[in-house]
């Protein structure tokens, strides 16, 4: 006999009704538009650093360097655009980090491109020790 969905499932706090997991965006922390330049929350820094764990080695270390030398002076326009690269798999972030491929201008917008910059130029470079 099949098992049935109990009534009322959609009252936990942590799914929808449907039973899937929901979560709060980063983009959901931000300011609005007009305060992009604005640094980042201390609770938006630490959700997008649990978003931007990676399954390659290689954008780990790109994206550790990242973080290691903006962590302080990120703003919330930088930080939109990481969660936009971050949307992407592994291997097409890796190919846009390696300039194997350049970004598309459909869903890469200025923001996106000078960031994606900033990672390329400063991730070749060693981690501190």
């Amino acid at each position: 006999m099949p098992e049935e969905p109990e009534p009322d499932q959609g009252h936990r706090q942590n799914q929808g009704t449907d039973g899937a997991a929901r979560h709060l965006a980063i983009r959901d922390l931000m300011p609005s538009a007009a305060d992009l330049d604005q640094p980042i929350s201390e609770r938006a820094l630490s959700k997008l650093k649990w978003r931007c764990r990676r399954g390659l080695l290689e954008n780990d270390l790109f994206i550790a360097r990242f973080f290691e030398l903006h962590e302080q002076s990120l703003t919330c326009g930088q930080a939109q655009a990481l969660e936009t690269l971050m949307d992407l798999s592994d291997n097409d972030l890796l190919d846009l980090l390696l300039r194997r491929k350049e970004p598309e201008p459909g869903w890469a917008g200025a923001e996106v491109i000078e960031l994606l910059q900033l990672m390329r130029t400063e991730g070749a470079h060693p981690l501190a020790s």
